[in-house]
C-alpha cells in the first residue's frame, strides 16, 4: 500500500513540494541540516498525527506559518487509490481527513498507513523504559487483532478511575469494584492478544535477526504485568493495602515489559552499539514481515533515518536486502547516496531524491 504521491506544505524548513515516490525503496540524500529528516517527519505525521522529533508542535510548523499540511494518495491492490491528509495548527489540533471525508480518530490514520520508524532513538526499545517496548508491541497488536483498540479504550478508563479513587486515601473497598471488574477483564484480554502476538512474532524476528548477525544465546520474552502463577483478581486482592498507600495500581497489563536477554543478562549491557541497533532493526523488520505473512490489507511502510551509521558495508547490505525482501515502501535518509545506490536488485524500483536548503529534488 506504497505512497503514490506526497505533498507537504510548512513542515519544519522544508519548501512546499510534491514528490512521485517509488513503490518500494526511495533513498533521501543531503547534508545534515538540509532537510532530509523533515520528509520523514511529515510522512511520519501524516500516519501517526505526530512528530518523532518533538513532543511539541510548534517546532515543527515553518515559521510565520499558521498550519502544516500533508497529504498523500495511496495506491491500493485492486481497489481505488486512497487519498489521506491531516493538519496541524499551532494549537495542537488538527484536521484528518480521508477520500473527502472528515475523521475524528488518530487510529484511523495508523490503520490507513502502517508506519515503522528507524532512527538513532530507537535504541530506546533496548536501553528505555517498558513503557517504549509496551509500545512497540502494543503497535503490532494493534495491526492484527481489530479487538485491541476497544480493549484497550476500557482497559485505560477502569485503570484511571480506579487510580483516582486510590489517591483519595481510605475508601471502602466497594467503591472500586465495578471498575476493578473492568480492569480485570480488559486487562486479561489485552494480555491474552499480547501473548498470541509475541507467539507469532518471535519465530519471524528469531529468522530475521539471523540474516543480520550471528548471536547465541539471545532470548525474547514477554512479562505480562503481573505474577504468571496467579490471576489478576489475586494479585489486585494482596496488594490493594500498598496500592492505597501509594496512590496507583502497581500491577496489571499497564506493567508489561518485553525481556531481551543474552545468557539471562540485559541485552542493553551486553550488546555493542552496532549489534543494539541491528536487533532493533530485526525486532521492527519482523513486525513487518508478520504483517505481510498474515496477509493483512496494508503493508507497513519504513522510515529510515541515517542508515549507514555505526553500520559496516557488511551488515548495511545485509539489512537492505531484508528491507528489499519485505516488498514494502521504504524511505531512506543518507548523507551520501553512494554507499546505497547499490545495495538493491536491479529489478526493484529506486528512486533517489536530493535535500538542499529544504528544496527536494529527485535525481533518478
Amino acid at each position: 500500500m506504497p505512497l503514490k504521491r506526497l505533498t507537504v506544505t510548512a513542515v519544519r524548513n522544508l519548501h512546499p513540494v510534491t514528490i512521485l515516490p517509488s513503490p518500494r525503496i526511495n533513498l533521501i540524500s543531503g547534508a545534515n541540516g538540509s532537510g532530509k529528516t523533515s520528509l520523514l517527519e511529515a510522512i511520519h505525521i501524516l500516519g501517526l498525527a505526530r512528530s518523532f522529533r518533538s513532543t511539541r508542535l510548534q517546532p515543527v510548523i515553518q515559521y510565520e506559518q499558521a498550519t502544516c499540511t500533508v497529504f498523500a494518495e495511496i495506491e491500493r491492490s485492486g481497489v481505488p487509490t486512497c487519498a489521506m491528509g491531516i493538519s496541524r495548527n499551532r494549537q495542537a489540533d488538527y484536521e484528518i481527513r480521508l477520500n473527502g471525508e472528515n475523521v475524528r480518530s488518530t487510529a484511523q490514520l495508523a490503520e490507513t498507513l502502517p508506519l515503522q520508524l528507524i532512527n538513532p532513538e530507537s535504541f530506546r526499545l533496548l536501553e528505555g523504559a517498558p513503557k517504549q517496548r509496551r509500545q512497540y508491541l502494543d503497535w503490532g497488536v494493534f495491526h492484527v487483532e481489530h479487538r485491541f483498540l476497544p480493549t484497550w479504550q476500557r482497559l485505560q478508563k477502569s485503570l484511571k478511575q480506579r487510580n483516582s479513587l486510590l489517591r483519595r486515601g481510605r475508601i471502602e473497598r466497594s467503591m472500586l469494584a465495578p471498575w476493578e471488574a473492568e480492569l480485570i477483564a480488559a486487562g486479561e484480554q489485552i494480555d491474552a492478544f499480547r501473548r498470541t502476538y509475541i507467539a507469532a512474532l518471535k519465530p519471524v524476528f528469531e529468522a530475521v535477526l539471523g540474516e543480520l548477525l550471528s548471536l547465541d544465546g539471545l532470548s525474547l520474552s514477554y512479562y505480562r504485568g503481573w505474577d504468571k502463577d496467579r490471576s489478576l483478581v489475586e494479585v489486585l486482592d494482596s496488594q490493594f493495602e500498598r496500592d492505597m498507600a501509594i496512590g496507583h495500581t502497581q500491577s496489571g497489563p499497564q506493567r508489561a515489559d518485553l525481556r531481551l536477554r543474552i545468557n539471562g543478562l540485559n541485552a542493553a549491557e551486553v550488546l555493542s552499539r552496532g549489534q543494539q541497533k541491528l536487533v532493533v532493526c530485526g525486532l521492527k523488520l519482523a513486525q513487518g514481515r508478520l504483517l505481510k505473512d498474515l496477509g493483512r490489507q496494508s503493508d507497513c511502510l519504513f522510515l529510515v533515518d541515517d542508515l549507514p551509521s555505526e553500520l559496516d558495508k557488511q551488515h548495511r547490505d545485509a539489512l537492505c536486502r531484508l528491507l528489499e525482501s519485505l516488498d514494502c515502501q521504504v524511505f531512506i535518509t543518507c548523507v551520501e547516496a553512494d554507499p546505497l545506490r547499490d545495495c538493491w536488485r536491479s529489478e526493484t524500483p529506486l528512486s533517489m531524491f536530493h535535500v538542499e536548503h529544504g528544496h527536494i529534488v529527485q535525481t533518478e
